[in-house]
C-alpha cells in the first residue's frame, strides 16, 4: 500500500510555488516516489511515473485532491489514511530550512532544492531497518 501527498515550497520568490509530490510505502515507511512540479494532473502523473513497477498496482491512499483521480483508478484509490506521509512532510519541514513555512530562507534554484530533498530522502530511507 502507498500513501501519497504533496507539500508546497517556493523557488526564487514567494510567488513561484513548487510542489514536492511524495509516495511512501506504508509497510516499510520508505519513500518510493518523488516528483517536483505543480499541484495539478501532470504533477500527479509525474509522481506516478517516478514509482517503481511493483507499486503501480498497489492500493494508494491520498487526500481529496482531484488530480489523483486521473492516475489512480477505481478500487486502488482510497481517500484518507495519509498520517504517515503527513508525518514525513512535517519531518522534512523541520529538518530542511528551505521548506519551513513563511520563512526568509528559500532556495534560489530548483536544481539545488531537488538535490537537497533527494539527499534527505536517500538518508532517511537508509536509516530505516
Amino acid at each position: 500500500m502507498l500513501e501519497c501527498d504533496e507539500l508546497c515550497t517556493f523557488v526564487g520568490r514567494q510567488d513561484r510555488r513548487l510542489w514536492i509530490w511524495l509516495a511512501m510505502d506504508r509497510a516499510s515507511r520508505r519513500i518510493v516516489g518523488c516528483f517536483f512540479g505543480q499541484r495539478d494532473a501532470p504533477g500527479a502523473f509525474g509522481l506516478w511515473q517516478s514509482l517503481p513497477t511493483p507499486y503501480l498496482d498497489a492500493v494508494c491512499h491520498t487526500d481529496r485532491l482531484s488530480a489523483y483521480k486521473g492516475v489512480v483508478f477505481g478500487r486502488l484509490h482510497r481517500i484518507g489514511g495519509t498520517q504517515h506521509i503527513e508525518r514525513f512532510n512535517a519531518t522534512l519541514r523541520a529538518k530542511l530550512p528551505f521548506l519551513v513555512r513563511k520563512s526568509l530562507s528559500f532556495c534560489r534554484q530548483q536544481a539545488n532544492l531537488e538535490l537537497v530533498v533527494w539527499l534527505f530522502i536517500h538518508r532517511y530511507n537508509q536509516s530505516l531497518p
